[in-house]
């Protein structure tokens, strides 16, 4: 049928009488009375740059209720760009040096592929419920509150860790032009930074990534045409790509590196890099319409993988040999020398070519800080509204910031100084083990909550024609994409248990418990949450699909869905990837 029944359709302001909300999940929307007032407070209050900002805003809870000031173009480059950060640029580097250039371009497309299907997924599912707190309420709505639970606070603590990860990378990337300042001045001054820009709220952070994406995809291009110069030779006669260079470091030192236990480590790699790609079903709760401008920000990850990562790394492969000490160091992975992307500027000859790329790094680090904080405040304030977090999560202030959230997260931003001491570094790398696959969990989990709304939402007598944006792949999709989450976590699993690279047997209890600590950690937040709400696996009548519902303009995507079935088969096709 073309057109849905509307008496179906809830608005997500306007929750109906007899509607059950399920275990943990509060339907009461915003009410009229607090959009009245935010329309009327002034420009410095609506920014928070005056005290009364900080003030509590009356508001309903549970649906809606931060402010939907992102536009279009924000989430367009939060989904092109926004996790775009040292996973990519540093990392990228250890990975090389782990598997070779063959891993590293097969396992990134391979993950590619995987977290095509999941944003799909999220896609679909965040224009339907465009919710507060994201997706981690998909998962308590559609598959179990307990396991809901331990992926809302399994996320919070994910970006707790990462924020002073990325504070201690800055600092470094920092000491790429001078050592002679410690490095926890330079974390306290970018911790400062992120302070700020927090301080102007959801707007502060889309107009941070709207502009930080800009410089990473401008830089991220500007590598690959110099880099297809170089491949062809082109260099300056000062540096070692002055004549033809092609494909010549996938024969020596080879295309692979340490057999398929590099293999394995590339892919656990590749999938930290894509971390934050969900943020944009994350923002969708606060642009002010989602079912228009969403589906054309999912569409940008498909770009994004294809053109950023997959063609971007494959020119780090063919420049970059796999065995350059500088790659293989221990501290890969946060020593900013290590990035092949400024390697490849030295190694040209291309005077301020790396320093370029540096500060394209500090930028990406910088912003992965930010929505660090972003993230974790607005599913911490999700849990509170839902009954997992304490009630002073809750708090909204006038200008729509969710405030004892933000101020939690940023108070995590202090463990980068725990570097500074002899100890720091290991005491940290135990931290970072806590939320290392907190990420796959939460992709899996948005995929099972797709397959198990598709279910719902025919049990409850709906047809696919009255969902307004459909993931790609459909549910198959999203069945590849939960299955694709599982060989991640196998290989982990292999990497954990055998011997680091380049040596033989097993590995420590130590070891593996830095590789899979993430995963008791998980199940321990599942009992929590079990014992706290004593609830289960939802069955499928259980589920509810209407409740919360936005209202969207089906004469506008019926007509638009009617242009779409004339056009040919290859623009139909073209049309759902991008």
């Amino acid at each position: 049928m073309d057109t849905p029944p509307k008496a179906d359709v809830v608005q997500a302001d306007a929750v109906p009488e007899k509607a059950a909300p399920l275990p943990g999940y509060n339907n009461t929307g915003r009410s009229k009375e607090a959009a009245e007032t935010t329309q009327q407070e002034s420009f410095f209050t609506r920014n928070g740059l005056n005290l009364t900002s900080f003030k509590r805003r009356e508001y309903g809870r549970g649906i809606v209720e931060l402010d939907r000031a992102m536009k279009t173009r924000h989430l367009h480059m939060i989904a092109i760009g926004g996790s775009i950060g040292a996973g990519f640029f540093v990392g990228s580097g250890g990975a090389l040096a782990t598997g070779g250039p063959a891993s590293l371009l097969i396992c990134f497309a391979i993950v590619g592929v995987m977290m095509f299907n999941v944003v799909f997924a999220l896609g679909e599912l965040a224009v339907m419920y465009p919710v507060s707190g994201g997706f981690y309420t998909y998962s308590t709505r559609f598959i179990d509150p307990s396991w809901g639970f331990a992926m809302g606070w399994n996320y919070v603590f994910q970006w707790g860790i990462v924020l002073p990860l990325e504070l201690t990378v800055c600092g470094l990337v920092i000491e790429y032009w001078t050592d002679q300042i410690s490095v926890g001045v330079w974390i306290t001054v970018f911790w400062l930074a992120i302070i700020i820009v927090n301080i102007f709220g959801s707007i502060g952070y889309a107009e941070e990534e709207f502009w930080s994406s800009m410089l990473k995809l401008s830089a991220t291009v500007i590598f690959m045409v110099i880099a297809l110069v170089l491949v062809c030779g082109g260099g300056p006669s000062s540096g070692q790509y002055d004549e033809y260079w092609g494909a010549r470091l996938w024969y020596e030192p080879g295309a692979f590196r340490y057999g398929f236990k590099g293999f394995c480590s590339v892919f656990v790699t590749a999938a930290f890099s894509f971390s934050g790609t969900e943020l944009v079903g994350l923002a969708a709760a606060e642009s002010k319409n989602p079912a228009k401008s969403l589906p054309g920000a999912i569409k940008q990850v498909f770009w994004r993988i294809t053109l950023f990562y997959i063609l971007g790394l494959s020119f780090v492969g063919l420049l970059i040999p796999s065995n350059d000490p500088r790659l293989i160091a221990s501290n890969a992975y946060s020593d900013v020398n290590a990035s092949p992307f400024v390697l490849v500027g030295l190694y040209a000859g291309l005077n301020g070519f790396d320093h370029f790329m540096n500060v394209v790094i500090l930028v990406s680090v910088l912003s992965i800080g930010v929505s660090g904080v972003y993230g974790g405040s607005r599913t911490l304030t999700g849990l509170a509204q839902q009954g997992y977090a304490p009630k002073l999560f809750t708090y909204i202030d006038r200008s729509g910031r969710p405030l004892p959230s933000v101020i939690a997260i940023i108070l995590c931003g202090p463990l980068a100084y725990i570097n500074l001491s002899a100890s720091g570094p290991e005491v940290f790398s135990w931290l970072l083990a806590l939320s290392g696959l907190a990420a796959i969990f939460t992709w899996g989990s948005i995929c099972l909550a797709h397959i198990r709304f598709r279910r719902a939402w025919a049990h409850h007598g709906h047809t696919l024609d009255e969902i307004p944006f459909q993931a790609a792949g459909g549910v198959y999709g999203s069945w590849l994409g939960l299955a694709l989450c599982f060989v991640v976590l196998a290989a982990q699993f292999y990497t954990a248990i055998a011997a680091p690279t380049g040596q033989s047997g097993l590995n420590d209890v130590r070891g593996f418990f830095k590789s899979y600590l993430a995963l008791p950690i998980v199940l321990l937040f599942w009992l929590c949450g079990f014992l706290w709400k004593r609830t289960g696996w939802l069955r499928t009548h259980q589920m509810d699909v209407d409740t919360g519902r936005r209202q969207v303009d089906w004469e506008a995507i019926n007509a638009h869905r009617a242009h779409v079935r004339s056009l040919p088969a290859w623009r139909r096709l073209l049309y759902k990837l991008v």
